[in-house]
């Protein structure tokens, strides 16, 4: 009884056991309530007539009723008797009046004898003047031979269906055992160490498949999760140790070989701008962890997104300049949202500052805003060197970088970032080719009504498709 699988096969077959009783239950009643309704109706009409009888004609015309009555009885299976006061037979087909029938206010069944059978008769009695009385029944041998057949067939039903219910609950724990056993088989594979297990699914799409999928799904998502902390691991030992071990030396030789305070203050200002950077990528990560964490929720308001992007456009048509680039604006006004407006800023900063990054001279670097199917979506397109659709695919894994990118200044965050504020606010990063360039596009859900207004649950949201590796801004308030 300690097995789950057990007790609800147990459940099962007594449930189904309880119901089918009931229900054959209620047609045996129901079938033997009625005939026997038919009977009693059937003799009370008799009786009532054979009283109009009586009153119309007296004694006389009560026999040749009750005789004519006997011979038009094509089932046989009429029974009267009337009797005078000292209980002689007057007409019927009975010999003598039933011992047992004292009462005329109530039914009896009981054996009779007539025309030489025995039988089985539902029976009543009626005074009548004269201190004569009238017995009117029914022989209801079929009534009783239905009566036993409907009881047996009743027995062996019930036997029936003890045994169907419950082979059908030891196969449902069958199916049961089945389902906890390959979880429970894949789920100890996996605690021992290997990851690539899936729970079987049969292709019947029932819901022990949707169990089976939703598991393999959130196996999947922890291996991309495991295989994500591999890779930052493996990345932060990659692209530190190098600041770091730069550091080191330029600190060590001014030790050894500086041969005035000038010399040795320009070898500790380039340590410390190596110790810097690294202090940025930390701070980037923690950043990241932070809003996948959801701890930013609390300032999610109401933002109109029009001037924040127009502020982000001033502050990066300069840069643009700089860079031989066109910066180019379409906002429409107002541009509602629900959400964090630091955090939206934040990841916006960090497109486009790739998109002047990764441009080439001359190029146009565009912005642009609106909403379309119910999202309010950013876009921030260049002409530059885009990104194989392969890497487009990993670009926002933390410190990926692509080839064509690992030239340029940055640490692989930036990305990472704008698809954790995307994911935070319920929405997605979607990543595609410009024909020339990148088109980088944040969607993310309208701004609901007032009523409707509760934290976003962060849903389980891809990048699609295509970009360039991303590094973070060279402005300071988008990282």
């Amino acid at each position: 009884m300690r097995s789950a699988s057990l007790r609800l096969a147990i459940v099962y077959a007594a449930l189904f056991a309880i119901s089918a009783t009931l229900f054959l239950s209620f047609i045996w009643w129901a079938t033997i309530g009625l005939l026997e309704r038919q009977v009693e109706a059937a003799i009370n009409a008799d009786a009532q007539a054979l009283s109009e009888r009586w009153q119309e004609g007296g004694l006389p015309t009560l026999a040749l009723t009750i005789q004519d009555r006997l011979e038009q009885n094509v089932d046989d299976d009429a029974i009267y008797l009337m009797v005078d006061g000292n209980g002689l037979r007057v007409a019927g087909n009975l010999r003598t009046w039933p011992r047992d029938v004292t009462r005329v206010d109530a039914w009896y069944q009981l054996p009779i004898a007539r025309a030489g059978t025995r039988g089985m008769a539902e029976v009543h009695a009626f005074a009548l003047p004269g201190n004569f009385r009238l017995l009117v029944g029914r022989d209801v041998r079929a009534r009783v031979i239905l009566k036993r057949l409907l009881t047996d067939t009743l027995l062996w039903a019930l036997v029936m269906v003890a045994v169907l219910g419950t082979t059908g609950g030891f196969l449902l724990r069958g199916l049961f055992r089945r389902m906890v056993r390959d979880i429970a088989r894949t789920t100890a594979a996996i605690s021992q160490g290997d990851l690539s297990r899936r729970v079987p699914v049969s292709g019947s799409g029932d819901e022990f498949d949707r169990v089976a999928e939703t598991i393999n799904a959130m196996l999947d998502r922890i291996g991309r999760l495991m295989d994500g902390v591999k890779q930052v691991s493996n990345a932060i030992a990659h692209d530190l140790r190098t600041p770091i071990t730069r550091a080191r030396t330029r600190l060590e030789d001014a030790a050894l070989h500086a041969g005035t305070t000038e010399d040795l203050r320009h070898a500790v200002e380039r340590a410390v701008v190596d110790l810097d950077g690294i202090t940025t990528v930390f701070e980037a990560l923690l950043r990241i962890s932070e809003i996948e964490a959801g701890s930013r929720r609390s300032a999610f308001a109401s933002i109109d997104l029009a001037p924040l992007l127009g502020d982000l456009a001033e502050l990066y048509a300069a840069l643009a300049e700089e860079a031989q680039l066109t910066l180019s604006v379409s906002v429409p006004a107002p541009l509602m949202l629900w959400g964090d407006r630091l955090l939206i800023q934040q990841a916006v900063a960090n497109l486009l500052d790739n998109a002047v990054k990764f441009s080439r001279p001359g190029g146009v670097v565009r912005l642009r805003g609106g909403i379309e199917a119910q999202q309010v979506r950013i876009e921030v397109s260049d002409q530059g060197i885009g990104m194989a659709l392969a890497d487009r695919a990993r670009a926002p894994d933390r410190f990926y970088r692509a080839e064509a990118a690992r030239s340029t200044p940055g640490s692989g965050l930036g990305l990472s970032l704008v698809q954790a504020v995307a994911q935070l606010h319920g929405g997605k990063l979607l990543l595609e080719d410009a024909s020339p360039g990148l088109r980088a596009i944040l969607a993310l859900p309208v701004m609901p009504r007032a009523e409707e207004r509760r934290d976003p649950l962060p849903a389980d949201q891809e990048v699609t498709a295509a970009s360039s590796a991303d590094h973070p801004p060279a402005n300071p308030a988008a990282l």
